[in-house]
């Protein structure tokens, strides 16, 4: 996909110059084939393996509490329905699909992809 179609039309130095970090952009349709969906249940599998670096930030009686992973399975059974995260590192390196994602914004300066 082109940046411009990407764009809503935009160049990626016009993006860059009046949108970037200065005010937001919604452009309907920009990606439509994006293949599966990263869900929970993707997320956590990737959790559980000792090459990905994972993260569960849970609030337990008002204060949050950090864990690194890998982890279990049963331990994301013991979650409740709210009050919790899971952060995974690098998404993109262990999903095709989500690095071609990323690297449809190669026009974004490359210390700026992680974020």
């Amino acid at each position: 996909m082109k940046p411009m179609t990407l764009l809503g039309g935009l160049t990626p130095e016009a993006f860059l110059k009046e949108y970037w970090q200065k005010k937001p952009l919604l452009i309907r349709g920009a990606l439509t084939d994006v293949g599966p969906h990263v869900d929970f249940k993707c997320l956590s599998e990737l959790a559980m393996q000792e090459d990905v670096e994972s993260r569960l930030i849970e609030n337990r009686n008002g204060r949050w509490h950090l864990e690194r992973g890998p982890f279990r399975p049963a331990r994301f059974r013991k979650l409740g329905d709210t009050d919790w995260t899971i952060l995974v590192q690098n998404v993109n390196h262990h999903l095709l699909h989500i690095d071609k994602i990323l690297w449809q914004f190669d026009f974004i300066p490359f210390a700026r992809l992680d974020d």
